[in-house]
């Protein structure tokens, strides 16, 4: 481990690199410090310590909705944008083209994904604002009442500058990919996590070792136990691989074959953000409209549907993710073109033949290791919520703050992974040079 923190370190393309990336996270930072005008923060960071939702984005935004800056929804909407394209890719021949096209085609895809995360930057941040308040007071304060007549004025005004915000952030990720380390846009929201986990054990410290007694320091332990725990199995089942034996019909006997790597978790977070997004659409629109929850309302019965703190709702938000991580899992891993791959290179998997029977034993294969990892994600999405409910977590004292387990740590530790390779091989290739010059 030394030799290789040595290796790193005594490559200075990759230590520059650092640096640049480290720069930039810290312009992404103070940028989620610069408010939206005209908005009442203090309301906003009440609202959003009461909703689940809003409490997710705000970690990937790195505090930046809480405090409703110009960079509010930070690289959400990218992500938003690039999954919606992928998807658009099996259903819009054109889009098709151009991802089988090289990196012509590449620059083309990149190009709408830019133009669809302007939309829906704009979209995400109009529905936010017109769900915050049940009154434009709430939203603008009292300095701008007689202007309430033309709220929704204001209301566009701000979320142009939200959408300019999330501009500059996928510009910042750019530059971050280019000329930085790893992936700009997984760094941005990785930034935003850790960024939020010291605001995390200083509200747990407050809560739990303010008034110290033999049961407050149990429970504060047991929860550091617990996130340890949680790190180290999201470890453990990222770094899962299935592989799949190759051999080629080409190479003599004794000859080493390859193999073909399935994740145990191919479709990584997105199954779980498409769940939590498709769950908020109806209570958004509640909010949108200031419907009452109260009991045997419309209103309420699509709260305990759609809300993961019901547990109808929790049993939905379960099988959205389950159903979502096979979509996702066969759309990344695609058996049927993986068979066609190795039919054309002349390799086969050890004791089927090419072609229809391959497919189908790559199916199952998948499938099998799908139902492992889409359960393992389950249970992962699900621990913020039981450990919410278990501990009394509330915003009256501000503990809704505290996340134990979670998607969150699910990207900070594929991040950290893809980002070490990265690391790792261009310093190999800097050795490889300079040993051939």
């Amino acid at each position: 481990m030394l030799t290789k923190a040595k290796q790193i370190l005594g490559n200075r393309d990759i230590v520059l690199k650092i640096i640049i990336t480290f720069l930039i996270l810290l312009v992404f930072k103070a940028g989620t410090y610069i408010p939206v005008p005209l908005m009442d923060t203090n309301y906003i960071k009440t609202l959003i310590a009461s909703t689940d939702f809003l409490t997710v984005l705000n970690a990937f935004s790195g505090g930046g909705l809480a405090n409703f800056s110009i960079l509010a929804l930070g690289i959400s909407p990218y992500i938003t944008a690039s999954i919606v394209v992928q998807m658009l890719q099996m259903v819009i021949p054109r889009l098709k083209s151009w991802a089988e096209e090289g990196e012509a085609g590449k620059q083309k895809i990149n190009r709408v994904t830019r133009y669809t995360t302007i939309i829906v930057s704009l979209v995400q941040a109009l529905l936010i604002i017109f769900s915050l308040g049940s009154t434009p007071d709430d939203i603008l304060g009292n300095t701008l009442i007689k202007y309430n007549n033309m709220y929704w004025v204001f209301y566009f005004y701000m979320a142009l500058v939200i959408t300019a915000g999330s501009a500059f952030t996928m510009w910042l990720a750019d530059l971050i990919t280019r000329h930085g380390i790893g992936n700009g846009s997984s760094m941005i929201i990785v930034a935003g996590i850790i960024s939020s986990i010291p605001t995390m054990f200083s509200v747990l410290s407050t809560k739990y070792l303010s008034n110290p007694n033999g049961l407050n320091i149990f429970l504060y332990i047991l929860i550091i136990v617990l996130y340890v725990a949680m790190i180290l199995a999201v470890v453990f089942f990222e770094g899962a691989v299935r592989k799949v034996p190759v051999q080629y019909a080409n190479r003599q006997a004794g000859q080493q074959g390859s193999n073909i790597p399935i994740k145990l978790n191919s479709a990584n977070v997105i199954p779980v953000i498409f769940a939590s997004t498709i769950l908020s659409i109806p209570l958004t629109i509640i909010g949108v409209l200031n419907l009452s929850t109260s009991t045997s309302t419309p209103a309420y019965w699509i709260n305990q549907v759609f809300s993961t703190s019901e547990p109808i709702g929790i049993a939905l938000y379960v099988l959205l993710i389950i159903f979502f991580s096979f979509f996702y899992s066969f759309m990344q891993v695609d058996p049927e073109k993986i068979s066609d791959n190795l039919e054309k290179q002349g390799a086969f998997i050890p004791g089927y033949r090419p072609g229809e029977e391959t497919k189908q034993q790559l199916s199952k294969m998948l499938f099998r290791i799908t139902l492992i990892g889409s359960v393992y994600l389950a249970i992962v999405a699900l621990v913020p919520i039981i450990v919410t409910k278990a501990f009394g977590f509330s915003s009256a004292d501000g503990s809704s703050s505290i996340v134990v387990g979670g998607t969150s740590l699910i990207i900070i530790v594929g991040v950290a992974i893809e980002t070490f390779k990265q690391i790792e091989t261009q310093s190999e290739t800097k050795d490889y040079k300079g040993f051939l010059d």
